[in-house]
């Protein structure tokens, strides 16, 4: 199998010539023969000013390359589409197929042997998810984490369960415009994606149970070293994986994979868009959501993380408690 930078020569009609080329043009970014000879790691970044839930990405890309440099790989950053929940008008969703196809066009478009995809907002992880299976390079996902709670007057509070609940009391006039104002600046105190089990956690936790990210990614709250340090082990991983071929996520999207996950979606009080989302998924592979059997999971399977929404804790006490391994 063809790797690093010969995968994927642009068409000239001579592949020596394509090479040579190709060799040539990059240089001009200062690389050595020793580094253009090493599998090629591939990493995503979403990270945008427009994009808080995002906004440790420039250090998550530091430590993965950290990671795959250690591991003796070379890892190579690409910009693709940032989306932001709240910033994207008129809805975040009719971005997702958009990334979807931005991410694995450049996926496909330049040479790589396995991909790291850095993301966390709501739409996201399933894009990029969705980018991978098509691609079906090995793949390692890193969920950007949850942000820290908030506090204030003694009370816990958190995105976006909370914005909801305030800004309800302040329409109902039981708060006033100062306090309103001062739980704006609380409600979000770290970069990350909201606290709650929303989208954005239903997801990470789903990609953690599809085998797609590493043990507790999806739990480690975004400003936290451990977060860090996941990473940089994710970056070691994707250059194991470029070496062997594998596993790619052909290998791991299977029925039984498919059913766990629709197991955990129920057990953490999910997201319904959870569901709209790993339809997408699976409607890349082979195989399909059976709706009914949801359904049926739904009546057998019980909740048991008590989270907000649904519950009444946040993200990092989920981590704290043991994560995705301890619930499965």
């Amino acid at each position: 199998m063809t790797k690093g930078l010969k995968k994927g020569l642009t068409s000239y009609g001579d592949p020596g010539f394509s090479l040579f080329l190709r060799k040539a043009f990059i240089k001009a970014m200062g690389y050595s023969d020793d580094a253009l000879e090493r599998p090629i790691i591939g990493i995503t970044n979403t990270y945008s000013d427009y994009n808080p839930c995002h906004g440790n990405v420039p250090q998550l890309i530091e430590a993965v390359k950290r990671g795959v440099m250690l591991a003796g790989a070379m890892p190579m950053v690409f910009p693709t589409i940032s989306i932001a929940e709240s910033f994207s008008f008129p809805t975040s969703m009719y971005l997702r197929n958009l990334m979807a196809m931005d991410t694995e066009e450049m996926i496909r478009a330049q040479p790589m042997d396995a991909i790291v995809v850095i993301g966390g907002c709501d739409k996201t992880l399933p894009a990029q998810i969705m980018a991978a299976v098509s691609a079906d390079l090995p793949t390692v996902v890193i969920p950007v984490g949850p942000m820290v709670v908030g506090h204030h007057k003694g009370e816990v509070l958190g995105a976006c369960t909370d914005c909801r609940r305030m800004w309800g009391k302040f329409r109902a006039g039981e708060i006033d415009q100062a306090e309103i104002e001062a739980v704006n600046g609380r409600l979000a105190p770290s970069v990350g994606t909201c606290m709650v089990m929303g989208t954005a956690s239903t997801m990470a936790c789903i990609t953690e149970t599809l085998g797609l990210s590493l043990p507790m990614s999806a739990t480690i709250p975004a400003p936290h070293s451990e977060r860090i340090r996941s990473a940089e082990l994710s970056g070691k991983r994707a250059a194991e994986m470029a070496v062997t071929g594998g596993p790619r996520p052909s290998e791991l999207l299977t029925p039984a994979a498919f059913r766990n996950a629709q197991v955990v979606l129920q057990a953490i009080g999910g997201s319904t868009n959870g569901l709209i989302h790993l339809t997408a998924i699976a409607n890349r592979t082979p195989y399909r959501i059976d709706l009914a059997a949801f359904d049926q999971l739904g009546r057998e399977v019980p909740v048991l993380i008590d989270l907000k929404p649904s519950g009444a804790h946040y993200m990092e006490h989920f981590h704290h408690a043991g994560g995705v391994p301890k619930l499965m």
